[in-house]
């Protein structure tokens, strides 16, 4: 991508925390566009943004930010987004792209929709990655490589000015697929908010019980609980607009949820162990697909780390009464 011209002259970036940041970071990597122009709600934001050279110029408003730019991007939570719509309507270059990277497609297109002028292309987008750290230190480059970004132009949009966003996520390394904004949020919320619905359940669960204490849980956390708890870290404002701007979705898949939920706890009543074998198996070959078609590591433990054996000075072997 490099040796190649840059897709799009001026990048704003409305919002730089994990997602944001690891844009500028990666567009820049690959010269996916000359410049880069951010902005912050707080001013403590805006200047440790500048302090990482993230943004060629880090500015205190929305609109200030889009002036001139012919992509934006908007990184700020999903209930945020409508208003910052409204903000920037007026200062929009025309011809510009405008996007999002919401994990809710649906309410994108209501909020941020009616707000944005003609002659704007208005083309949502979920980038498919992610970690359960936030803020503008928590950004990567190649955060994006080998995942998936899910593009839900609405009906009428320019092709081409899809396929424009399209190669820009390619060139951050991203897979790039689209779909309707209702097939996304319904797809999303089995994959993705259902199973942070369950890890802050099951940790909140496990902070209020009076025979476990909490040091406890910490301790022996690697029994399963750690890794319900690295989704369970993830930023509170966002995952609470999602579940709120995704709620049909999520309360229809948790419907389902329950239903299994159910049938496996009859099993467990009833000592039905081979019911109980056949779910665990059928469930185990779709973890082994996802290994299987990259989107997680096949390394043991997660490919987490592990310390060292300590080296101790091995004792001597016992050689009978003569060794003296």
């Amino acid at each position: 991508m490099t040796d190649s011209a840059p897709l799009f002259n001026r990048l704003a970036l409305i919002g730089v925390g994990l997602i944001g940041s690891s844009i500028a970071r990666a567009a820049r990597a690959q010269g996916a566009v000359r410049e880069i122009v951010a902005s912050a709600r707080s001013a403590a934001t805006r200047q440790r943004v500048a302090e990482l050279g993230l943004a060629d110029q880090v500015v205190e408003t929305n609109a200030a930010a889009v002036a001139g730019a012919d992509l934006v991007i908007v990184c700020v939570p999903v209930g945020a987004c409508g208003e910052v719509a409204k903000e920037i309507a007026l200062h929009l270059q025309a011809g510009a792209t405008v996007s999002d990277v919401g994990s809710v497609k649906g309410a994108i297109v209501r909020e941020m929709g009616p707000h944005l002028p003609a002659g704007v292309h208005f083309v949502p987008a979920h980038p498919v990655a992610g970690t359960e750290n936030s803020g503008p230190d928590a950004g990567f480059a190649e955060l994006f490589v080998g995942r998936w970004c899910i593009l839900t132009p609405p009906e009428g949009a320019d092709p081409a000015a899809v396929e424009r966003l399209a190669a820009f996520w390619r060139a951050l390394g991203a897979n790039v697929e689209q779909m309707p904004a209702a097939h996304h949020d319904l797809v999303l919320a089995i994959t993705s908010h259902l199973p942070h619905l369950i890890a802050y359940t099951i940790v909140g669960t496990a902070d209020e019980l009076g025979e476990v204490t909490r040091s406890e849980v910490l301790k022996f956390s690697a029994g399963g609980f750690r890794d319900f708890t690295r989704i369970a870290a993830s930023d509170p404002t966002m995952w609470r607009d999602v579940f709120l701007a995704n709620k049909d979705a999520v309360l229809e898949m948790l419907g389902t949820f329950n239903e299994d939920l159910a049938q496996l706890t009859r099993a467990i009543r009833r000592g039905d162990g081979q019911a109980l074998f056949d779910h665990f198996t059928r469930t185990r070959a779709i973890r082994r697909g996802i290994v299987q078609i990259g989107q997680d590591s096949p390394a043991p433990d997660f490919g987490r780390t592990h310390p060292d054996l300590p080296v101790e000075p091995l004792p001597r072997p016992y050689a009978g009464p003569d060794d003296d």
